[in-house]
């Protein structure tokens, strides 16, 4: 323990001795004071838990950053124990960022989201690096659900418990006190820390982290009716030259300079005065924040008989809180204000909801969601103030982004394409209001590139173009392409693949997660396989699979709910499609032919780690004799949709084909540790040549195969390794992706 933490604990021991020597008058006023510190203020609650189980009586609370968090909510009703249930519960990962869930997002939002790592706002084409991680939104929409009982309540002072927190205004390093306003907002902003949250504009004043100001805010209780204080710090030692090693290290350092000089002096007027030791823990070990809360329990040992003879001459006990009640919301009225590039309907329709329909409190977290995942906004703050009809009116502010132009990165490998780094240019409002013009360079083994231009117009029809360039070479077996081929090319050859394909489209949305789509596609598609042994069969360098120039028809129909793509856990997908080809180049005598395909899974969790999804896809083609090369094919693991090559595991890449399929397959996935999975899969497939016209589709699956492997969830994707195998071939081989695929 660091010297300044003995003089603390010794000066707070001698508080305790002055405050036992004098008498307590009767029905003492209590203030409480809880410091900043990140993580570390999850001790408060523990503190908190102690003072509720003897009955000592609060009258007045003060916090900066985390102690205004636990302080407000306590002072809004809260008991401590409430508080551990709230925080144990929450998704820290969730809160803290900006991460969206993926329901709240359209189609082409999902695309964008599984595709890239980072985003860096461009400013007249020069990098702009971000205020901060998280826009904070998720914490704000937390704390308004948990205060919704106290939404007409804007004098903090007339909460249960009056309250006051403090914020720091980032133009002059100011404290300001938030005594007034929306609960919700005024904690938010008071918790802001630097780097992690943005700053927050607020009656005219740019403000942030209290901490920053006033970490430890007794002066505001020495102005109240109390007879003695209670405070509780978190706040961290200096550091010795020792511990000094990283950039936050020495801002942390910075930032104490001043606070632990003022401490001192604040020690002394506090009565009792309690400083968990949570030295080991930093202000985000929120994954530890189970200890910590005990950590703030054992610490008030020392105090118990001071706590306990206050809590005699109040004769209190806390009433029970009863949390608000979110699942029947009626909303009379609807007003935004602060927008100016964006219409109050292309707001409304991104809320999905409606002047005068009954919500949940999930309803309208959702419609925010929906809202932020277009990243057109900063920040959506919001509040309920009772009708004067039954329900509730509506308000939201809204800050729109002034960032249009971004640099998007991603990294990926695979089997297949290999080694691969993409680079993205994205820009908003292009030509005009709710457009995006995306540009993807991939470099690596296999270079490519993307380009898409997209008019979100929602639940109305949505117009896209896109061009894109794929080639790579792998070791395929040419029978893979057309089984008329001789025996003798029946060894798996280097194949070089070349596809360019540009696409006119119009999407719509059915219901928010249905939607409809109809395109042309215009595809030049080159596949050739060389060898030196084997092509000479054919008096030639390289034996041409498809040199074609094709043209079809294609339409989608599709329903998503899955939660994440990757490692589903709930949900259901329905996919269908067909594609009509209409023309094709060197050929004297095409006619045409058609494709469709089908695809269906359902993810449900059995326990809350452990999750089973099952699914089928199957697929036929009407007149495809020309293009057996187009055939459908199965083998290895892959989510990149190159022609009609699906995921089967036992077989090596590009092994099993035919114009007609069906296939069943199953993934049990078990989070053995946060982000850190493990997997068993399993697949059955028939196969071939019209099997849906023999019937053979209906015998005992003719392939089959099985894979476990472990999987990461990192920013910049999964990290996956696989070992598959199938009992019919006796092959077994290593499956490895990293990153998100693109």
């Amino acid at each position: 323990m660091k010297f300044a933490s003995k003089f603390y604990i010794i000066l707070s021991l001698c508080c305790c001795l002055g405050f036992a020597q004098e008498p307590l008058t009767d029905n003492p006023k209590v203030g409480l004071v809880l410091s900043g510190g990140g993580a570390k203020g999850l001790a408060h609650i523990g503190v908190l838990k102690v003072i509720d189980s003897l009955g000592v009586r609060i009258d007045y609370i003060a916090g900066t950053s985390m102690g205004a968090i636990v302080g407000g909510l306590y002072a809004s009703g809260y008991s401590a124990m409430q508080l551990d249930s709230i925080f144990s519960e929450v998704d820290i990962d969730v809160l803290l960022g900006d991460k969206v869930p993926r329901a709240s997002k359209t189609f082409q939002e999902r695309r964008n989201s599984e595709k890239y790592a980072a985003s860096l706002p461009l400013n007249n084409f020069k990098i702009k690096l971000p205020s901060s991680i998280s826009r904070g939104q998720n914490v704000f929409n937390l704390f308004t659900k948990l205060t919704m009982n106290e939404r007409e309540i804007t004098d903090f002072s007339q909460l249960p418990i009056p309250f006051y927190c403090i914020a720091t205004n980032m133009e002059t390093g100011g404290a300001v006190l938030l005594d007034k306003g929306n609960l919700a907002e005024a904690i938010s902003i008071s918790s802001a820390l630097p780097t992690l949250f943005q700053p927050v504009e607020h009656d005219g004043e740019l403000l942030m982290d209290g901490g920053i100001a006033n970490n430890y805010p007794i002066e505001i209780l020495k102005t109240k009716d109390v007879d003695l204080i209670i405070g509780v710090n978190v706040q961290d030692d200096l550091l010795t030259k020792e511990e000094i090693k990283s950039v936050s290290e020495i801002l942390t350092q910075i930032s104490n300079f001043r606070s632990i000089e003022s401490m001192q002096k604040k020690i002394q007027l506090t009565d009792i005065y309690i400083e968990p030791d949570v030295d080991d823990y930093s202000i985000i070990s929120f994954n530890k924040g189970a200890e910590i809360i005990q950590i703030g329990e054992r610490t008030v040992a020392p105090f118990l008989d001071n706590l306990s003879a206050i809590a005699s001459k109040q004769n209190f006990r806390k009433p029970y809180y009863h949390p608000p009640v979110l699942d029947s919301l009626k909303i009379n009225s609807i007003e935004i204000t602060g927008n100016e590039k964006y219409t109050k309907a292309y707001i409304a329709g991104k809320l999905r909801f409606r002047p005068n329909e009954v919500l949940s409190f999930d309803d309208i977290n959702n419609g925010v969601n929906n809202l932020l995942a277009t990243n057109n906004f900063d920040r959506f703050r919001y509040d309920f103030s009772l009708s004067k009809e039954f329900g509730y009116d509506f308000r939201g502010t809204i800050k729109e982004t002034t960032n249009t132009s971004f640099l998007k990165f991603g990294i990926h490998y695979d089997q297949v394409l290999k080694s691969s780094v993409l680079l993205n240019f994205t820009k908003k409002q292009f030509i005009i209001k709710n457009d995006v013009l995306s540009i993807d360079f991939v470099l690596g083994d296999n270079s490519r590139i993307n380009f898409d231009y997209y008019i979100d117009k929602g639940f109305y029809w949505s117009i896209g173009l896109n061009a894109k360039y794929m080639g790579f070479r792998y070791d395929i077996n040419p029978l893979f392409f057309d089984n008329a081929l001789p025996e003798s090319m029946s060894n798996r050859i280097p194949t070089t693949f070349s596809d360019f394909s540009g696409s006119f489209f119009v999407e719509t949305l059915i219901k928010k997660d249905f939607s409809f789509k109809l395109g042309l596609t215009f595809k030049r598609l080159n596949i050739y396989s060389s060898s030196p042994s084997l092509v000479p069969t054919f008096q030639s360098d390289r034996y041409q699979l498809v040199d074609s120039n094709l043209s079809f028809f294609n339409t989608r129909l599709k329903f998503d709910t899955i939660d994440d793509p990757f490692f589903p856990s709930t949900g259901f997908l329905f996919e269908s499609g067909m594609d009509l080809y209409l023309s094709a180049s060197n050929f004297n005598d095409f006619s045409q032919f058609s494709v469709l395909k089908a695809n269906v899974l359902k993810a449900f969790a059995v326990t809350e780690d452990l999750s089973i999804s099952i699914g089928s896809e199957g697929g036929f083609m009407i007149g495809n004799e020309q293009f057996p090369s187009l055939n459908f094919g199965l083998g290895g693991y892959t989510h990149q949709k190159i022609n009609y090559n699906r995921t089967f595991y036992g077989y090596d890449f590009f092994s099993l084909s035919g114009n007609n399929y069906l296939k069943a397959h199953f993934n049990i996935d078990y989070e053995f540790y946060k982000r850190h999975h493990i997997n068993i899969s399993g697949n059955f497939t028939n196969i071939g040549n019209d099997i849906f016209l023999t019937k053979e589709w209906l015998s005992i699956p003719d392939y089959s195969g099985y894979a476990i492997g472990y999987g990461l969830e990192t920013i910049f994707g999964p990290i996956e390794l696989k070992f598959h195998w199938s009992p019919e071939n006796d092959y077994s081989g290593a499956l490895v992706n990293l990153g998100y695929w693109f």
